[in-house]
């Protein structure tokens, strides 16, 4: 394997990557347990890649249930160098209206009970990563070029407010999350992002939003599900345009 290969963790909407030239298909096994699929292998322009469905290629594996442990394993088993994860998100900022594309800069983990690190047995010694910066600077740099030389408008930088799910949250929990300095929400940030960082493996996330946040816009009064599928159906487009430049 190349040791310049990006993975892509895809994550609702995005449990197919159309654009990757598929090589081959691995089942990895890995000391974590099993990851949430097998990884497929391939190209996209120059770049080889490996993609990985977060919920399985089903879509049946919910947030806090993802084996994330394994996935991380499995991507650098074969060898990733990167990892690029898709998520959608709900916007609590104004201007992050459903359909925006943004890279997070840092985030905020509310989540809990999840196997959150590698280093966890009792006759290891304790390991802190610095988690300073959660999402590698030169991989979102790089995206937000892609995007750029893809003439995909994306915004640069928000906080992402990584949430236990798989309900989605209360009016109240958003206030919450932007007194805290949140400006979307999801549910699959973490522990993803520091267990990439544990590997040293570097990180860094395309949010799509799917729909305002609890309490927000057209969510006021509830979250309506039957415009969320078109919505990520056009901005995955939209995702898979970058890529393809950021493969280029």
């Amino acid at each position: 394997m190349s040791g310049t290969m990006l993975a892509i963790i895809g994550g609702s909407g995005l449990t197919r990557l159309t654009n990757l030239e598929v090589t081959g298909r691995r089942v990895v096994r890995t000391p974590y347990g099993d990851p949430s699929g097998s990884l497929l292998i391939g190209r996209i322009a120059n770049r080889e890649v490996v993609f990985l469905a977060r919920h399985g290629y089903g879509h049946t594996i919910p947030p806090h249930q993802v084996n994330y442990r394994a996935n991380i394993w499995a991507l650098r088993e074969l060898r990733a160098s990167q990892v690029v994860s898709v998520a959608s998100v709900g916007g609590i900022r104004a201007d992050l209206g459903p359909g925006t594309l943004a890279v997070p800069h840092q985030l905020i983990d509310y989540t809990w009970g999840r196997m959150s690190t590698f280093h966890d047995t009792i006759d290891v010694p304790v390991v802190h990563i610095d988690f300073t910066e959660p999402y590698d600077p030169l991989l979102r740099a790089a995206i937000l070029a892609a995007a750029a030389q893809a003439g995909e408008p994306i915004v640069d930088g928000a906080v992402y407010a990584a949430t236990q799910g798989p309900r989605l949250e209360t009016a109240a929990e958003i206030d919450r999350l932007e007194r805290d300095g949140a400006d979307v929400v999801g549910m699959t940030g973490m522990p993803e992002a520091a267990l990439a960082r544990e590997l040293g493996m570097p990180y860094a996330a395309i949010a799509v939003v799917a729909n305002a946040a609890a309490g927000r816009g057209e969510s006021r009064s509830g979250v309506q599900f039957a415009p969320i599928e078109q919505v990520l159906q056009q901005a995955v487009g939209r995702v898979k345009r970058i890529v393809e430049r950021f493969c280029a």
